[in-house]
């Protein structure tokens, strides 16, 4: 198949971001931040410019704020250091040819006291996410994982702060160099728990009625719009359907049909919709894509155990622009290229995923490398 027949190589205009082709490199968390601070790092900036063929690439989350931390090592985007560290990335991917989102991150309740100074994690509830455990590391620097904290509810003028957050939080990634942002609003995070029906049980403005529910998304929105000066620069990652980390909602398909109408009205410039991906997952319906395709205009994203040929139906059939592959690009930094020539892709380290430093990360060759050696 030439690339002019070829859906994930056509090109495509974002943003007034011009795309080499429909292939996204989705965040996935890697726990090198170096320390102390959180502090995006030279081997991160590596690890991105590697994989700068991707027609976008999306950073690992990368917390707000202090209490927006629920994972060791994890990148901030809150200190100057972080900034700095950040512009190391950007500056690497750009160099390289490629484009670059920040993925603002607040987590909300998966979270623990020891990763918080000893306070409490922050939700829309007093609902632990109970049976679900984050990554942290001891005194000692011994990585592990624990059952998530209690979590206290947010008052209404810490959602307020919160917005403010999120709002100074796309200026640090437009002074770091990023080409937008996106925000994190899938998988059980902060945002979620607000819009998912059984994580939220408030009885105020942010709770109960869907567009209750939905306001805080949409004033977090608002605030990314200000913070980056461009509606089009902002992306939002929704997870209708995947129940994952112990967020579930009544009703999804009304309740993200609601989220697209939402940001369509907003004027975003893409939704990312993470599919779940696990063995015996929820299904999402073609149909349930098609109805948010009607409902929003801008850019859809899909995400989720994706292999070439489903990606280049879902490109055909209109219901993606964009479709983002995850784990492959951890060991095929040149994945475009694999992807365009059929060729095999190589396997990840499972252990080396999180924590480490360049093995697992930076150390898995190009074909054109494993060729010369073969």
């Amino acid at each position: 198949m030439s690339d002019t027949q070829d859906f994930l190589f056509k090109p495509y205009s974002m943003g007034g971001l011009e795309l080499p082709n429909r292939i996204v490199m989705p965040p996935m968390t890697r726990s090198r931040a170096s320390q102390p601070g959180d502090v995006p790092s030279a081997l991160m900036a590596e690890y991105y410019a590697q994989r700068a063929s991707a027609g976008l690439i999306i950073s690992e989350g990368t917390w707000i704020s202090p209490l927006g931390k629920g994972y060791a090592w994890t990148p901030g985007i809150h200190t100057a250091e972080q900034v700095a560290g950040w512009r190391l990335v950007t500056d690497a991917v750009h160099a390289a040819g490629g484009r670059i989102f920040a993925q603002l991150w607040h987590v909300g309740r998966l979270s623990h006291t020891s990763l918080l100074g000893g306070q409490r994690p922050v939700s829309s509830s007093a609902i632990q996410a109970q049976g679900v455990n984050v990554f942290v590391a001891d005194a000692d620097g011994k990585p592990g994982f624990a059952q998530a904290s209690m979590p206290r509810a947010l008052s209404v003028d810490e959602i307020h702060a919160i917005v403010d957050d999120y709002r100074q939080a796309a200026r640090n990634a437009m002074e770091a160099g990023f080409d937008g942002v996106e925000l994190h609003a899938a998988n059980g995070y902060l945002l979620n728990q607000f819009i998912d029906s059984n994580a939220n049980n408030r009885t105020d403005e942010y709770g109960g009625v869907l567009a209750n529910r939905l306001r805080f998304l949409g004033e977090v929105t608002h605030a990314l719009v200000e913070g980056t000066g461009d509606a089009g620069r902002v992306g939002i990652r929704l997870a209708p359907l995947t129940t994952l980390n112990g967020c579930e909602d009544a009703d999804p398909e009304t309740t993200y049909l609601g989220a697209a109408k939402l940001l369509a009205d907003i004027g975003v410039g893409y939704i990312h919709i993470a599919e779940a991906d696990w063995e015996q997952a929820p299904h999402m319906p073609v149909e349930f894509k098609q109805r948010l395709r009607e409902s929003f205009p801008g850019t859809m994203i899909y995400a989720g155990a994706y292999t070439a040929e489903r990606a280049r139906e879902a490109v055909a059939q209109g219901w993606a622009d964009l479709v983002g592959f995850g784990r492959p690009f951890v060991a095929n930094p040149d994945l475009p290229e694999r992807l365009r020539i059929g060729a095999p892709l190589a396997l990840h380290e499972r252990e080396t995923l999180f924590g480490g430093g360049e093995r697992g990360l930076t150390d898995y060759p190009a074909l054109a490398t494993e060729s010369a050696e073969a």
